[in-house]
């Protein structure tokens, strides 16, 4: 598997207007399904008068794992062209969403097709494409008392916490290039009543 996956550097929107239909398009960056959901859910709540929320994502640095969703729409005419776009670009770990309101003329599944097609490509222009490091998310647990230990292999592997919590039992996680992650398990596992494991490559 390859070291480095291309993903969007953070969140991009796009409008296409055809015929009198408006097709606002969302591109997100994501990790996970939990993500996915959630981000699906702010644009059903931006768009709540819509009926259609077309989809389609990719995750993993394998690209094996991708889904599409026509929500409504007639088969294979607006998810299938979206996740399209993200094969085209040669994207993953990211979520491309369509949103489509109907301006009273019909576009026909062609015309559906290049709309959603057009709409997912333009939300992946309007943003920036970037190069990334696979990497394995580490969820690490450990006591309060285990502090000082935990952030000094924190700080000798220059990692960053994407979660954390901190009281009697503490609790973070972080991710790690897949080459240093051996090591800094060994380093975690190390100190006293730590508890560190791989919870997913990226």
């Amino acid at each position: 598997m390859k070291d480095t996956y291309r993903t969007l550097a953070g969140t991009s929107e796009s409008l296409h207007k055809v015929k009198g239909s408006k097709h606002y398009g969302y591109a997100f960056r994501v990790r996970n399904e939990d993500e996915i959901r959630k981000r699906l859910e702010e644009v059903k709540q931006l768009h709540h008068a819509a009926r259609h929320h077309c989809y389609a994502w990719r995750l993993g640095a394998d690209m094996k794992r991708y889904r599409a969703n026509d929500d409504g729409e007639p088969s294979n005419s607006a998810g299938k062209p979206i996740l399209g776009q993200i094969h085209s670009f040669e994207l993953t770990n990211v979520l491309i969403v369509v949103v489509r309101y109907f301006g009273g003329v019909k576009l026909g599944v062609g015309g559906l097709i290049d709309a959603y097609r057009t709409s997912a490509r333009d939300a992946i222009e309007s943003g920036k494409i970037v190069e990334k490091q696979v990497t394995s998310e580490v969820s690490v647990d450990f006591p309060y008392d285990a502090m000082g230990g935990v952030m000094r292999v924190m700080k000798e592997f220059a990692l960053e916490m994407l979660e954390h919590q901190f009281e009697f039992k503490c609790h973070l996680i972080t991710e790690v290039r897949l080459s240093e992650l051996n090591a800094l398990l060994e380093a975690f596992n190390s100190i006293d009543f730590v508890n560190a494991k791989v919870v997913n490559a990226v």
